[in-house]
């Protein structure tokens, strides 16, 4: 499926980076990639990295794309979509930017309705993302396949109901590597407080997270259980999970991901308002 479609991102930055180069791990050729940037150093670095084709503004030869990824700033975003609209074909597009409705998407390119919402995160960085998707009622299974396809070129991908469950895929894994970075940060600190050094702190912390990840993915059993049987009674566990506990962190942790939905839905209203 891959292989045999053209492909357009609008916007750079890291993810827009992190997709073309999925794609051509999967052997999607060069020539069947293009990108569109303003900035010339952005262009030159996709130039020289993938070998794709490049432009600084939105043209007609974007009409031959089977997929156009969005991968602006939420706030350049409905700015992006006026300017791609005259040169939108039938292209399936994906939005990969945080807020953006898809009933406002859809409105911003004319009513254009083979649109999908993606909220990938940083590990694609690393081809181990995880994209949530979602996509308008009646939405055909080629298009669900071909954005998953799309998604799961930098890691895994899920399908979710509507923007409001889009939403919860951000505050929960959009913005969840920086929980991660935070707790690996705070371990490391502990790290150097109980006598190590960073480096042996950031290299503890980092491990860990990867090995406990890895065995919860793998693992059929509850995390719950497996986080017990780390817990004995009395035991180290215990006292660093008890003290967590009494500081609240827990519901501190559900709170901070209920805010970050919370944003998320505020600037859906935001930007549809324009």
């Amino acid at each position: 499926m891959l292989t045999q479609s053209t492909f357009a991102f609008i916007g750079g930055g890291n993810m827009a980076t992190a997709l073309i180069g999925g794609l051509r791990k999967r052997g999607v050729p060069a020539s069947a990639i293009q990108a569109v940037d303003p900035f010339a150093d952005a262009r030159q670095r996709l130039s020289a990295d993938f070998g794709i084709a490049t432009a600084d503004a939105p043209h007609a030869g974007l009409r031959a794309a089977d997929v156009l990824v969005l991968a602006v700033k939420p706030q350049q975003f409905r700015e992006a979509c006026a300017a791609l609209a005259p040169h939108l074909g039938d292209s399936l597009v994906i939005s990969v930017a945080a807020g953006i409705r898809l009933t406002d998407l859809s409105r911003w390119l004319n009513g254009h309705s083979r649109v999908v919402r993606a909220m990938p995160n940083t590990p694609a960085l690393a081809g181990m993302g995880m994209t949530g998707l979602a996509g308008p009622a009646g939405l055909p299974a080629a298009d669900r396949d071909m954005a998953s396809a799309v998604a799961n070129a930098v890691g895994k991908s899920l399908w979710v109901a509507d923007d409001a469950q889009i939403d919860a895929v951000t505050a929960i894994s959009g913005s969840g590597p920086a929980y991660v970075f935070y707790f690996i940060e705070a371990m490391q600190r502990a790290a150097t407080e109980l006598g190590l050094s960073a480096e042996q702190g950031r290299a503890l912390a980092v491990e860990t997270f990867v090995g406990a990840a890895t065995l919860a993915g793998e693992s059929p059993e509850a995390v719950s259980t497996l986080r017990e049987r780390v817990t004995s009674k009395g035991g180290t566990t215990y006292a660093a999970l008890t003290a967590m506990a009494d500081a609240g962190m827990g519901d501190a942790f559900v709170r901070a991901m209920q805010a970050a939905a919370a944003r998320g839905r505020e600037m859906g209203e935001e930007f549809g308002r324009q």
